[in-house]
């Protein structure tokens, strides 16, 4: 009896719950701008992300085929930007392209190099900030500032923490012989100045990205997803690297 009355009770708190849940959902996908920014931060962060898991290991074995793919995603960019329908993700294709652009170049040929990560990262920097002063594809440009600003801050983190000797030394040895140097850049950042440093520069990138988020402008939703993306990726290279370090 008391568990009817329970489970009735129950029922009867939750119908009004679902409902409200559910017309609150309805309202937000139908509510264009809110929907469109969503799915802009979340696009952001997936275009942020792709270097990781397809750009990295193509550009190692073909390089030349990653830096011909940027006329792809150029190209790409140009005729979405030429529909009134995908206009949008053409935006978020132009900043995505010099990020591609950039990588190429840098993980294809110099990535023996440290010291000139950033500038070539940077390359589009001059392009991006003379089409903002114009006011030209504000989201595909502010997605480039953001995974610029991301990775500056990265680099960073690698100097302060001296995980640049390491970075280095994995760039010139066998992949299969790297395990050692991966334990000694994850006893590095396991250190009180490596977490720290960590910490820091993550609610750097956080705090940046809650600010941009809170313009509540597409353009600068772009910039927070891009941002807080590289807070994601860090993490994940980070697990990787851990999880190969202790492999048989």
């Amino acid at each position: 009896m008391f568990t009817n009355t329970l489970l009735s009770q129950l029922t009867t708190s939750i119908v009004p719950l679902r409902d409200n849940f559910l017309n609150l959902l309805s309202s937000w996908w139908w509510e264009k701008q809110k929907r469109q920014n969503i799915l802009v931060f979340f696009a952001s962060a997936f275009l942020v992300s792709i270097p990781v898991f397809f750009q990295a290991p193509l550009v190692r074995i073909f390089p030349w085929l990653s830096l011909l793919l940027t006329l792809f995603w150029f190209g790409l960019s140009f005729y979405a930007q030429r529909q009134p329908h995908s206009y949008l993700w053409g935006d978020i294709l132009w900043g995505f392209s010099w990020s591609w652009l950039c990588g190429s170049i840098y993980w294809g040929w110099l990535r023996y190099n440290p010291a000139i990560h950033i500038p070539i990262e940077a390359i589009g920097l001059p392009f991006a900030l003379w089409c903002l002063s114009k006011g030209w594809s504000k989201i595909g440009n502010y997605f480039y500032l953001g995974s610029l600003l991301g990775t500056a801050i990265t680099d960073l983190y690698f100097y302060i923490v001296g995980l640049i000797p390491y970075w280095q030394e994995i760039m010139v040895t066998n992949p299969t012989l790297v395990k050692p140097i991966l334990q000694g850049a994850i006893a590095q950042v396991q250190t009180v100045w490596g977490i720290s440093w960590a910490v820091l520069l993550a609610n750097v990138l956080l705090g940046i990205s809650l600010y941009a988020l809170v313009k509540k402008e597409t353009h600068y939703i772009a910039f927070a997803g891009a941002v807080l993306a590289t807070i994601f990726t860090d993490a994940l290279f980070l697990i990787v690297a851990y999880v190969s370090s202790i492999s048989v």
